[in-house]
């Protein structure tokens, strides 16, 4: 099995208790591989991994999808990220959108993206035309959150691209997010969870996925209940049981 998982708001939310089993679970299991998906940079995800309790995944996606690092070596998977890279046109695209009105630069390193702020004030349309002049896509999420990246760079498609170079068989792989910026994932006919308390536009846009569980419970929490509703990961909650 592989857990393809956003972090905050999902890995990282949920009741003390969830998280705790949701972790010791596959602290415990070699047999579950672990990916984590996010909008955070690399540094951000390698300061949350010095708690101990946090268990370390094999691959992270970062920078909703524009770079992806094996966490052993911290080396970038290649040609995965060479092929990021190249889709990317430079800091133009960061010049060109300081004529937007109402974007808050995020204050964190972006090699292969431009992340920012944005309120009811913003420009987006503004800030589509300039994405789309420099062939980007932009995307936002959570009500606040606005990314420029490559064309049809995104969480969803950089993890199929790894899951290609990983050989790993598609129904065995379970994604979990919380936000839009995680919905190319589900897109992408993966089992799949909502977990409890996500953003409303998210549970509007995968309602219909037949293959996506709209969990109850939040963060971690939502993650377990996925594992008990699809019959291909239950079973690894029961041999969890047993050891």
């Amino acid at each position: 099995m592989l857990l393809a998982t956003d972090l905050d708001g999902t890995f990282l939310g949920g009741t003390d208790n969830d998280k705790q089993t949701l972790y010791t679970l596959l602290q415990q299991r070699t047999d579950i591989k672990l990916v984590f998906v996010t909008g955070r940079g690399i540094r951000s995800v390698l300061s949350l991994l010095e708690d101990a309790a946090l268990p370390r995944p094999e691959y992270i996606i970062c920078d909703v999808g524009a770079t992806v690092t094996h966490l052993p070596t911290l080396t970038a998977v290649e040609p995965l990220q060479s092929g990021i890279a190249q889709r990317w046109p430079g800091d133009q695209v960061r010049e060109a959108l300081k004529e937007v009105k109402g974007l808050l630069h995020q204050d964190a390193i972006q090699q292969y993206r431009c992340s920012y702020y944005y309120n009811e004030a913003t420009d987006i349309e503004s800030a589509r035309t300039v994405a789309d002049a420099w062939q980007c896509d932009l995307v936002l999420s959570a009500g606040k959150y606005l990314d420029v990246l490559p064309k049809g760079v995104n969480k969803g498609y950089t993890l199929q691209q790894l899951l290609e170079v990983l050989a790993q068989p598609h129904q065995q792989v379970l994604v979990a997010g919380d936000s839009m910026n995680d919905y190319t994932m589900y897109e992408k006919g993966y089992s799949g969870v909502v977990v409890g308390e996500a953003e409303a536009e998210l549970v509007k846009q995968t309602a219909t996925m037949p293959h996506v569980l709209q969990a109850q419970r939040a963060g971690a929490g939502g993650i377990l209940e996925a594992m008990a509703f699809f019959p291909a990961f239950g079973n690894y909650l029961e041999k969890n049981k047993s050891h």
